[in-house]
């Protein structure tokens, strides 16, 4: 690797068991957040979608809430995160392209919009790694399952 050690406190932090929950609910607390609330006040939910010059603003919301929170939802219980952390990642691309597109606008708005999209970036890639770390706890757990198992070995014993 690189040769650096990597200091005994910060192991002790990667190693603890919640360590891994505890990041996937900080990736995705701003889009359950946003879900729940989106399901709180629809009519706004249904508003912001309009003004984003969104086609058919209910059924956006609705898609909208749905990707938000079910996406979440697989991250949370780490069952197909790969499927929960690509729906949040492309819905992130998707706002990042449409809500924050910097190239549209000038002046004070243009630095901000640089910002939002550049952190959007950031959670893209923040949901890719999401999906790479639990793919491999998936394949070593496997592997570790696979190798406790007991195999049966038969020998055909010849004349």
């Amino acid at each position: 690797m690189n040769g650096q050690i990597t200091p005994q406190f910060v192991q002790a932090i990667l190693e603890w068991p919640w360590t891994w929950p505890i990041a996937r609910l900080a990736l995705v607390v701003y889009y359950l957040v946003s879900g729940l609330s989106k399901i709180a006040n629809f009519r706004g939910a249904v508003a912001e979608m309009a003004q984003a010059d969104m086609p058919a603003p209910a059924a956006m919301a609705l898609l909208t809430i749905f990707v938000e929170l079910a996406g979440s939802a697989l991250v949370l219980i780490g069952r197909w995160v790969w499927l929960g952390a690509g729906t949040l990642g492309v819905f992130t691309a998707i706002g990042a392209d449409t809500a924050h597109a910097f190239w549209k606008v000038s002046g004070p708005a243009r630095v901000q919009a640089i910002t939002v999209f550049l952190m959007h970036i950031g959670l893209i890639a923040a949901f890719v790694l999401c999906a790479l770390i639990a793919e491999r706890k998936g394949r070593a757990a496997q592997a570790a399952a696979s190798s406790a198992t007991p195999r049966l070995q038969v020998q055909i014993v010849g004349e």
